[in-house]
Protein backbone atom coordinates (compact mmCIF):
# COMPACT_ATOMS: atom_id res chain seq x y z
CA UNK A 1 0.00 0.00 0.00
CA UNK A 2 1.20 3.48 -0.70
CA UNK A 3 2.93 5.56 2.07
CA UNK A 4 0.76 8.32 1.40
CA UNK A 5 -2.10 5.91 1.38
CA UNK A 6 -1.95 5.00 4.63
CA UNK A 7 -3.64 6.24 7.76
CA UNK A 8 -1.74 9.20 9.61
CA UNK A 9 -2.11 10.12 13.72
CA UNK A 10 -5.33 12.54 12.95
CA UNK A 11 -7.57 9.58 11.17
CA UNK A 12 -6.44 7.10 13.81
CA UNK A 13 -7.56 9.57 16.56
CA UNK A 14 -10.41 10.31 14.89
CA UNK A 15 -11.40 6.47 14.81
CA UNK A 16 -10.58 6.22 18.61
CA UNK A 17 -12.61 9.11 19.47
CA UNK A 18 -15.49 8.39 16.57
CA UNK A 19 -15.84 4.70 17.52
CA UNK A 20 -15.62 5.49 21.73
CA UNK A 21 -18.40 8.40 21.37
CA UNK A 22 -21.08 6.89 19.59
CA UNK A 23 -24.22 5.50 20.42
CA UNK A 24 -23.30 5.35 24.35
CA UNK A 25 -22.96 9.51 24.68
CA UNK A 26 -26.65 9.47 24.25
CA UNK A 27 -28.15 6.63 26.33
CA UNK A 28 -25.38 6.50 28.63
CA UNK A 29 -27.09 8.75 30.92
CA UNK A 30 -30.03 7.13 31.53
CA UNK A 31 -29.09 3.68 31.92
CA UNK A 32 -26.78 5.17 34.60
CA UNK A 33 -29.26 7.22 36.40
CA UNK A 34 -30.96 3.55 36.84
CA UNK A 35 -27.96 1.86 37.59
CA UNK A 36 -26.39 3.71 40.49
CA UNK A 37 -26.81 6.72 42.53
CA UNK A 38 -24.89 10.11 41.68
CA UNK A 39 -22.10 8.90 43.81
CA UNK A 40 -21.74 5.24 42.33
CA UNK A 41 -21.54 6.89 39.19
CA UNK A 42 -18.76 8.88 39.96
CA UNK A 43 -16.82 6.18 41.35
CA UNK A 44 -17.83 4.00 38.43
CA UNK A 45 -16.11 6.40 36.16
CA UNK A 46 -13.15 6.90 38.23
CA UNK A 47 -12.47 2.82 38.31
CA UNK A 48 -13.72 2.08 34.84
CA UNK A 49 -11.39 5.55 33.13
CA UNK A 50 -8.35 4.57 35.37
CA UNK A 51 -8.61 0.81 34.25
CA UNK A 52 -9.37 1.41 30.74
CA UNK A 53 -6.17 4.21 30.62
CA UNK A 54 -4.35 0.98 32.02
CA UNK A 55 -5.65 -1.08 29.24
CA UNK A 56 -4.75 2.00 26.48
CA UNK A 57 -1.24 1.79 27.44
CA UNK A 58 -0.82 -1.71 27.31
CA UNK A 59 -2.21 -1.76 23.67
CA UNK A 60 -0.06 1.28 22.24
CA UNK A 61 2.78 -0.78 24.28
CA UNK A 62 1.92 -3.95 22.16
CA UNK A 63 1.59 -2.08 18.84
CA UNK A 64 4.99 -0.50 18.94
CA UNK A 65 6.69 -3.92 20.52
CA UNK A 66 4.61 -6.62 18.33
CA UNK A 67 3.95 -4.78 14.75
CA UNK A 68 3.74 -8.05 13.48
CA UNK A 69 0.69 -8.67 15.23
CA UNK A 70 -2.10 -5.84 14.06
CA UNK A 71 -5.53 -6.56 13.96
CA UNK A 72 -6.94 -6.40 17.63
CA UNK A 73 -6.07 -6.98 20.80
CA UNK A 74 -7.91 -10.68 20.42
CA UNK A 75 -4.78 -11.35 18.16
CA UNK A 76 -2.65 -11.78 20.92
CA UNK A 77 -4.15 -14.88 22.25
CA UNK A 78 -2.18 -17.17 20.20
CA UNK A 79 0.65 -15.84 21.27
CA UNK A 80 0.29 -17.09 24.95
CA UNK A 81 0.33 -20.73 23.50
CA UNK A 82 3.80 -22.60 21.52
CA UNK A 83 3.71 -21.23 18.20
CA UNK A 84 1.72 -23.33 15.79
CA UNK A 85 -0.11 -25.55 18.13
CA UNK A 86 -3.72 -26.34 18.37
CA UNK A 87 -4.24 -24.50 21.82
CA UNK A 88 -2.73 -21.44 19.73
CA UNK A 89 -4.72 -21.52 16.88
CA UNK A 90 -8.03 -21.96 19.14
CA UNK A 91 -7.40 -19.70 21.48
CA UNK A 92 -6.35 -17.02 18.38
CA UNK A 93 -9.87 -18.22 16.32
CA UNK A 94 -11.92 -18.40 19.80
CA UNK A 95 -11.05 -14.70 20.77
CA UNK A 96 -11.00 -13.02 17.50
CA UNK A 97 -14.83 -14.91 16.56
CA UNK A 98 -16.14 -13.36 19.94
CA UNK A 99 -14.34 -10.10 19.12
CA UNK A 100 -16.07 -10.04 15.86
CA UNK A 101 -19.15 -10.88 16.60
CA UNK A 102 -18.93 -8.11 19.74
CA UNK A 103 -18.28 -5.44 16.38
CA UNK A 104 -21.11 -6.56 14.38
CA UNK A 105 -23.67 -6.75 17.26
CA UNK A 106 -22.50 -3.50 18.71
CA UNK A 107 -22.82 -2.01 15.34
CA UNK A 108 -26.85 -2.26 16.15
CA UNK A 109 -26.56 -0.26 18.90
CA UNK A 110 -25.23 2.60 17.18
CA UNK A 111 -27.35 2.04 14.13
CA UNK A 112 -30.55 1.69 16.13
CA UNK A 113 -29.59 4.73 18.24
CA UNK A 114 -29.48 7.02 14.71
CA UNK A 115 -32.80 6.29 14.02
CA UNK A 116 -34.16 7.26 17.79
CA UNK A 117 -32.84 10.62 16.94
CA UNK A 118 -34.26 10.79 13.78
CA UNK A 119 -37.82 10.53 15.31
CA UNK A 120 -36.61 13.81 16.37
CA UNK A 121 -37.12 15.66 12.83
CA UNK A 122 -39.71 12.69 11.86
CA UNK A 123 -41.86 11.50 14.79
CA UNK A 124 -43.62 8.82 12.71
CA UNK A 125 -40.79 6.69 13.77
CA UNK A 126 -42.46 6.43 17.07
CA UNK A 127 -45.98 5.39 15.81
CA UNK A 128 -48.14 3.34 17.62
CA UNK A 129 -50.23 2.35 14.59
CA UNK A 130 -51.10 -0.97 14.11
CA UNK A 131 -49.57 -2.64 10.50
CA UNK A 132 -49.76 -5.86 11.37
CA UNK A 133 -51.14 -8.76 13.44
CA UNK A 134 -50.11 -11.82 13.39
CA UNK A 135 -51.53 -14.03 16.26
CA UNK A 136 -49.54 -12.46 19.39
CA UNK A 137 -47.35 -10.42 17.26
CA UNK A 138 -48.09 -6.76 16.42
CA UNK A 139 -46.20 -5.05 13.81
CA UNK A 140 -46.19 -1.46 14.84
CA UNK A 141 -45.53 1.64 11.99
CA UNK A 142 -42.64 2.94 13.87
CA UNK A 143 -40.83 0.23 14.47
CA UNK A 144 -41.36 -0.89 10.85
CA UNK A 145 -40.25 2.44 9.64
CA UNK A 146 -37.51 2.30 12.42
CA UNK A 147 -36.21 -1.04 10.68
CA UNK A 148 -36.32 0.72 7.10
CA UNK A 149 -34.26 3.12 8.04
CA UNK A 150 -31.25 1.42 10.02
CA UNK A 151 -31.25 -1.51 7.09
CA UNK A 152 -30.59 1.68 4.92
CA UNK A 153 -28.00 3.20 6.96
CA UNK A 154 -25.95 0.00 7.20
CA UNK A 155 -25.45 -0.97 3.71
CA UNK A 156 -25.11 2.89 2.32
CA UNK A 157 -22.67 2.77 4.90
CA UNK A 158 -21.37 -0.26 3.28
CA UNK A 159 -21.38 0.79 -0.34
CA UNK A 160 -19.06 4.30 1.17
CA UNK A 161 -16.56 1.78 2.54
CA UNK A 162 -16.24 -0.37 -0.81
CA UNK A 163 -15.18 2.85 -1.80
CA UNK A 164 -11.80 2.31 -0.08
CA UNK A 165 -10.39 2.61 3.78
CA UNK A 166 -8.80 5.90 3.71
CA UNK A 167 -11.23 7.38 2.13
CA UNK A 168 -13.92 6.35 4.73
CA UNK A 169 -11.28 7.63 7.61
CA UNK A 170 -11.03 10.87 6.66
CA UNK A 171 -15.28 11.28 5.64
CA UNK A 172 -15.07 9.52 9.55
CA UNK A 173 -12.73 12.35 10.97
CA UNK A 174 -14.81 14.87 9.51
CA UNK A 175 -18.22 13.57 11.45
CA UNK A 176 -16.02 13.35 14.78
CA UNK A 177 -14.57 16.72 14.66
CA UNK A 178 -18.26 18.15 14.63
CA UNK A 179 -19.21 16.34 17.46
CA UNK A 180 -16.71 16.60 19.69
CA UNK A 181 -16.71 20.76 19.11
CA UNK A 182 -20.92 19.62 18.77
CA UNK A 183 -20.47 18.02 22.75
CA UNK A 184 -18.14 20.46 24.17
CA UNK A 185 -20.68 23.27 23.23
CA UNK A 186 -23.32 21.30 25.26
CA UNK A 187 -20.91 20.87 28.17
CA UNK A 188 -20.55 24.73 28.37
CA UNK A 189 -24.48 25.22 28.01
CA UNK A 190 -25.32 22.92 30.52
CA UNK A 191 -22.85 23.98 33.12
CA UNK A 192 -24.63 27.17 33.24
CA UNK A 193 -28.37 25.56 33.77
CA UNK A 194 -27.13 22.49 35.86
CA UNK A 195 -29.00 22.74 38.98
CA UNK A 196 -27.72 20.83 42.42
CA UNK A 197 -31.46 20.03 43.68
CA UNK A 198 -32.41 18.54 40.02
CA UNK A 199 -29.74 15.64 41.09
CA UNK A 200 -31.33 15.17 44.53
CA UNK A 201 -29.01 13.21 47.45
CA UNK A 202 -25.62 11.60 46.40
CA UNK A 203 -26.32 8.75 47.68
CA UNK A 204 -29.92 8.05 46.62
CA UNK A 205 -31.13 4.79 46.71
CA UNK A 206 -31.08 2.28 43.68
CA UNK A 207 -32.78 -1.41 43.28
CA UNK A 208 -32.41 -4.87 41.52
CA UNK A 209 -34.62 -6.18 39.52
CA UNK A 210 -36.51 -8.27 42.67
CA UNK A 211 -37.21 -4.38 44.54
CA UNK A 212 -34.38 -4.89 47.14
CA UNK A 213 -31.80 -2.32 47.46
CA UNK A 214 -28.14 -2.00 46.34
CA UNK A 215 -25.27 -1.53 48.00
CA UNK A 216 -22.83 0.59 46.79
CA UNK A 217 -20.27 -1.54 45.62
CA UNK A 218 -23.41 -3.38 43.74
CA UNK A 219 -24.34 0.27 42.16
CA UNK A 220 -20.89 0.88 41.27
CA UNK A 221 -20.42 -2.94 39.12
CA UNK A 222 -23.78 -2.19 37.88
CA UNK A 223 -22.65 1.70 36.77
CA UNK A 224 -19.25 0.10 35.71
CA UNK A 225 -20.74 -2.27 33.12
CA UNK A 226 -22.42 0.63 31.59
CA UNK A 227 -19.37 2.92 31.77
CA UNK A 228 -17.25 0.08 29.85
CA UNK A 229 -19.63 0.01 26.70
CA UNK A 230 -18.29 3.92 26.60
CA UNK A 231 -14.69 2.98 26.29
CA UNK A 232 -15.32 -0.20 23.71
CA UNK A 233 -13.58 1.65 20.84
CA UNK A 234 -10.13 2.29 22.58
CA UNK A 235 -8.49 -0.27 20.77
CA UNK A 236 -9.76 1.00 17.23
CA UNK A 237 -6.27 2.29 16.16
CA UNK A 238 -4.61 -0.90 17.18
CA UNK A 239 -6.73 -2.81 14.94
CA UNK A 240 -5.80 -0.29 11.89
CA UNK A 241 -2.36 -0.27 13.12
CA UNK A 242 -0.99 -2.00 9.92
CA UNK A 243 -2.33 0.63 7.57
CA UNK A 244 -0.89 3.04 10.00
CA UNK A 245 1.73 5.50 8.69
CA UNK A 246 3.97 4.79 12.06
CA UNK A 247 3.52 2.13 14.21
CA UNK A 248 4.20 5.00 17.19
CA UNK A 249 1.08 6.98 16.43
CA UNK A 250 -1.26 4.23 17.46
CA UNK A 251 -0.13 4.68 21.09
CA UNK A 252 -0.31 8.54 20.36
CA UNK A 253 -3.97 8.07 19.20
CA UNK A 254 -4.97 5.96 21.80
CA UNK A 255 -4.12 7.79 24.72
CA UNK A 256 -5.26 10.84 23.02
CA UNK A 257 -8.93 9.80 21.66
CA UNK A 258 -9.17 7.87 25.19
CA UNK A 259 -8.68 11.13 27.16
CA UNK A 260 -10.91 13.27 24.55
CA UNK A 261 -13.81 10.49 25.11
CA UNK A 262 -13.20 10.93 28.98
CA UNK A 263 -14.08 14.31 29.29
CA UNK A 264 -16.77 14.33 26.71
CA UNK A 265 -18.24 11.43 28.79
CA UNK A 266 -17.89 12.44 32.18
CA UNK A 267 -19.31 15.92 31.81
CA UNK A 268 -22.07 15.37 29.45
CA UNK A 269 -23.24 12.41 32.00
CA UNK A 270 -23.17 14.50 35.47
CA UNK A 271 -24.36 17.79 33.59
CA UNK A 272 -27.57 16.03 32.45
CA UNK A 273 -28.01 14.57 35.95
CA UNK A 274 -28.17 17.90 37.04
CA UNK A 275 -30.85 19.35 33.97
CA UNK A 276 -33.27 16.20 34.23
CA UNK A 277 -34.92 14.80 37.29
CA UNK A 278 -34.07 11.02 37.93
CA UNK A 279 -37.87 9.84 37.02
CA UNK A 280 -37.65 11.87 33.46
CA UNK A 281 -33.85 10.36 33.05
CA UNK A 282 -34.51 7.18 32.84
CA UNK A 283 -37.79 7.11 30.68
CA UNK A 284 -35.98 9.24 28.45
CA UNK A 285 -34.64 7.69 25.18
CA UNK A 286 -33.22 10.66 24.33
CA UNK A 287 -31.69 12.04 27.02
CA UNK A 288 -30.01 14.65 25.98
CA UNK A 289 -32.21 16.41 23.28
CA UNK A 290 -34.63 16.54 26.47
CA UNK A 291 -32.07 17.77 28.33
CA UNK A 292 -31.38 20.49 26.21
CA UNK A 293 -34.90 21.41 25.70
CA UNK A 294 -35.09 21.68 29.15
CA UNK A 295 -32.77 24.20 28.95
CA UNK A 296 -32.98 26.39 25.63
CA UNK A 297 -36.36 24.86 24.28
CA UNK A 298 -37.47 23.09 21.31
CA UNK A 299 -35.08 24.71 18.71
CA UNK A 300 -32.38 23.41 20.91
CA UNK A 301 -33.26 19.50 20.54
CA UNK A 302 -33.73 19.67 16.89
CA UNK A 303 -29.99 21.78 16.61
CA UNK A 304 -28.70 18.92 19.12
CA UNK A 305 -30.97 15.78 17.62
CA UNK A 306 -29.11 17.21 14.06
CA UNK A 307 -24.97 16.79 15.65
CA UNK A 308 -26.73 13.43 17.41
CA UNK A 309 -26.81 12.15 13.62
CA UNK A 310 -23.69 13.57 12.53
CA UNK A 311 -21.70 11.74 15.26
CA UNK A 312 -23.92 8.80 14.54
CA UNK A 313 -23.16 8.81 11.38
CA UNK A 314 -19.60 9.18 12.01
CA UNK A 315 -20.03 5.99 14.77
CA UNK A 316 -21.39 3.46 12.18
CA UNK A 317 -19.02 4.36 9.49
CA UNK A 318 -15.85 4.02 11.98
CA UNK A 319 -17.41 0.56 13.91
CA UNK A 320 -18.37 -1.20 10.40
CA UNK A 321 -14.83 -0.49 9.06
CA UNK A 322 -13.85 -2.07 12.42
CA UNK A 323 -16.03 -5.07 11.96
CA UNK A 324 -14.59 -5.82 8.62
CA UNK A 325 -10.82 -5.14 9.88
CA UNK A 326 -10.88 -7.22 12.56
CA UNK A 327 -11.79 -10.57 10.62
CA UNK A 328 -9.92 -9.80 7.83
CA UNK A 329 -6.38 -9.45 9.93
CA UNK A 330 -7.22 -12.45 12.03
CA UNK A 331 -7.29 -14.43 8.09
CA UNK A 332 -3.76 -12.69 7.68
CA UNK A 333 -2.86 -14.59 10.63
CA UNK A 334 -4.21 -17.31 10.14
CA UNK A 335 -6.87 -17.54 13.00
CA UNK A 336 -9.95 -17.04 10.62
CA UNK A 337 -11.38 -18.34 7.21
CA UNK A 338 -9.29 -17.84 4.31
CA UNK A 339 -12.38 -16.42 2.56
CA UNK A 340 -12.02 -13.38 4.77
CA UNK A 341 -8.64 -12.52 3.02
CA UNK A 342 -10.50 -11.32 -0.22
CA UNK A 343 -10.11 -7.58 -1.24
CA UNK A 344 -11.20 -5.53 -3.72
CA UNK A 345 -9.58 -3.35 -5.77
CA UNK A 346 -9.30 -0.65 -3.46
CA UNK A 347 -7.91 -3.17 -0.50
CA UNK A 348 -11.37 -2.92 1.00
CA UNK A 349 -11.56 -6.68 2.60
CA UNK A 350 -14.86 -7.18 0.38
CA UNK A 351 -15.96 -10.39 1.85
CA UNK A 352 -15.46 -9.82 5.30
CA UNK A 353 -17.21 -6.73 5.26
CA UNK A 354 -19.97 -7.88 3.24
CA UNK A 355 -20.98 -10.82 5.88
CA UNK A 356 -20.72 -9.00 8.70
CA UNK A 357 -22.92 -6.42 7.88
CA UNK A 358 -25.45 -9.35 6.73
CA UNK A 359 -24.82 -10.61 10.11
CA UNK A 360 -26.30 -7.16 11.88
CA UNK A 361 -28.90 -7.13 9.55
CA UNK A 362 -30.33 -10.07 10.98
CA UNK A 363 -29.90 -8.17 15.11
CA UNK A 364 -31.31 -5.12 13.30
CA UNK A 365 -34.51 -7.38 13.39
CA UNK A 366 -34.82 -6.88 16.86
CA UNK A 367 -35.92 -3.13 16.16
CA UNK A 368 -39.50 -4.46 14.82
CA UNK A 369 -40.76 -5.64 18.44
CA UNK A 370 -38.38 -3.85 21.00
CA UNK A 371 -38.45 0.16 21.51
CA UNK A 372 -35.13 1.93 20.96
CA UNK A 373 -34.54 2.18 24.65
CA UNK A 374 -34.78 -2.18 24.82
CA UNK A 375 -32.99 -3.11 21.95
CA UNK A 376 -29.99 -0.55 23.16
CA UNK A 377 -29.52 -2.39 26.53
CA UNK A 378 -29.85 -5.60 25.05
CA UNK A 379 -27.10 -5.23 22.62
CA UNK A 380 -24.64 -3.44 24.69
CA UNK A 381 -24.69 -6.17 27.48
CA UNK A 382 -24.12 -9.11 24.25
CA UNK A 383 -21.28 -6.85 22.48
CA UNK A 384 -19.41 -6.01 25.38
CA UNK A 385 -19.21 -9.06 27.13
CA UNK A 386 -17.30 -9.99 23.87
CA UNK A 387 -15.11 -7.70 24.49
CA UNK A 388 -14.26 -8.14 27.74
CA UNK A 389 -11.96 -11.23 26.74
CA UNK A 390 -9.87 -9.75 23.88
CA UNK A 391 -8.88 -6.97 26.49
CA UNK A 392 -7.59 -9.65 29.38
CA UNK A 393 -5.99 -11.46 26.79
CA UNK A 394 -4.03 -8.27 25.56
CA UNK A 395 -3.29 -7.36 29.11
CA UNK A 396 -1.86 -11.04 29.88
CA UNK A 397 0.32 -10.81 27.02
CA UNK A 398 1.85 -7.33 27.46
CA UNK A 399 2.31 -9.02 31.27
CA UNK A 400 4.00 -12.52 29.67
CA UNK A 401 6.73 -9.95 27.73
CA UNK A 402 7.80 -7.99 31.24
CA UNK A 403 8.20 -11.42 32.72
CA UNK A 404 10.13 -12.99 29.68
CA UNK A 405 11.85 -9.60 29.45
CA UNK A 406 11.08 -10.39 25.10
CA UNK A 407 11.76 -6.85 23.44
CA UNK A 408 12.83 -4.88 26.72
CA UNK A 409 16.50 -3.88 26.53
CA UNK A 410 15.78 -1.88 30.00
CA UNK A 411 15.04 -2.69 33.35
CA UNK A 412 13.55 0.37 34.51
CA UNK A 413 10.97 0.68 31.34
CA UNK A 414 10.33 -3.29 31.52
CA UNK A 415 9.31 -2.65 35.27
CA UNK A 416 6.39 0.59 34.18
CA UNK A 417 5.11 -2.01 31.90
CA UNK A 418 5.04 -4.81 34.05
CA UNK A 419 3.18 -2.46 36.68
CA UNK A 420 0.51 -1.25 33.86
CA UNK A 421 0.34 -5.35 32.68
CA UNK A 422 -0.38 -5.78 36.29
CA UNK A 423 -3.00 -3.06 36.81
CA UNK A 424 -4.77 -3.58 33.00
CA UNK A 425 -4.70 -7.64 33.95
CA UNK A 426 -6.67 -7.16 37.88
CA UNK A 427 -9.35 -4.72 35.79
CA UNK A 428 -9.85 -6.82 32.83
CA UNK A 429 -10.48 -9.77 35.23
CA UNK A 430 -12.67 -7.74 38.01
CA UNK A 431 -14.97 -7.17 34.70
CA UNK A 432 -15.47 -10.20 33.39
CA UNK A 433 -16.38 -10.74 36.80
CA UNK A 434 -19.09 -8.23 37.31
CA UNK A 435 -19.69 -8.30 33.68
CA UNK A 436 -20.75 -12.14 33.93
CA UNK A 437 -22.90 -12.07 37.20
CA UNK A 438 -25.72 -11.87 35.27
CA UNK A 439 -26.19 -15.45 34.73
CA UNK A 440 -28.96 -14.90 31.32
CA UNK A 441 -26.36 -12.11 29.58
CA UNK A 442 -23.52 -14.84 30.27
CA UNK A 443 -25.31 -18.00 28.95
CA UNK A 444 -25.95 -16.03 25.53
CA UNK A 445 -22.50 -14.77 25.46
CA UNK A 446 -21.07 -18.35 25.56
CA UNK A 447 -23.97 -19.88 23.33
CA UNK A 448 -22.52 -17.05 20.36
CA UNK A 449 -18.77 -17.58 21.12
CA UNK A 450 -18.93 -21.18 21.28
CA UNK A 451 -21.19 -21.15 17.99
CA UNK A 452 -17.72 -20.43 16.37
CA UNK A 453 -17.07 -24.06 16.75
CA UNK A 454 -18.81 -24.84 14.37
CA UNK A 455 -15.57 -23.16 11.50
CA UNK A 456 -12.99 -24.17 13.92
CA UNK A 457 -12.08 -27.06 11.45
CA UNK A 458 -12.06 -25.15 8.69
CA UNK A 459 -9.34 -22.80 10.41
CA UNK A 460 -7.01 -25.36 11.72
CA UNK A 461 -7.16 -26.95 8.09
CA UNK A 462 -6.25 -24.30 6.26
CA UNK A 463 -3.31 -22.94 9.02
CA UNK A 464 -1.85 -26.70 8.69
CA UNK A 465 -2.15 -25.94 4.73
CA UNK A 466 -0.16 -22.87 5.32
CA UNK A 467 2.22 -24.03 7.56
CA UNK A 468 3.07 -26.91 4.66
CA UNK A 469 3.31 -24.05 2.38
CA UNK A 470 6.07 -22.24 4.65
CA UNK A 471 8.00 -25.88 5.03
CA UNK A 472 8.24 -26.75 1.43
CA UNK A 473 8.98 -22.76 0.46
CA UNK A 474 11.75 -22.91 3.29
Amino acid sequence: MDQQRKLGIWVLTALVVGNMVGSGIFMLPRSLAEAASPIGVMFAWLLTGAGVLMTALVFGNLAIRKPDLGGGPQIYAKELFPKGSNLSILSGFMSSWGYWVGNFAGNVAIITTFASYLSTFFPVLTSDKTVLTMGSFTLKLGNLLTFLVCTALLWVMHAIILRGVEDAGKLNFAATAAKVLGFFLFIVIALFAFDRAVVGPLDAPRYDGDGQPLGLLGQINNAALATLWAFVGVESAMVFASRARKQADVKRATIAGLLIALAIYIGISFLVMGVLPQNKLIQSEKPLVDAIIAIVGPAGGYVLAGLGLISLLGSTLGWILLSAEVPYQAAKQGLFLPAFLRENKKNVPSFSLTLSNALAQLFIFSTISHSMAAAFDFVIYIATLAYLIPYLIASVFQLKLTLTGETYMEARERMVDGIIAALATVYSIWVVIAGTADIKTFLLGVVLLASGLIFYPQVKKAAQQAKEKQKLSA
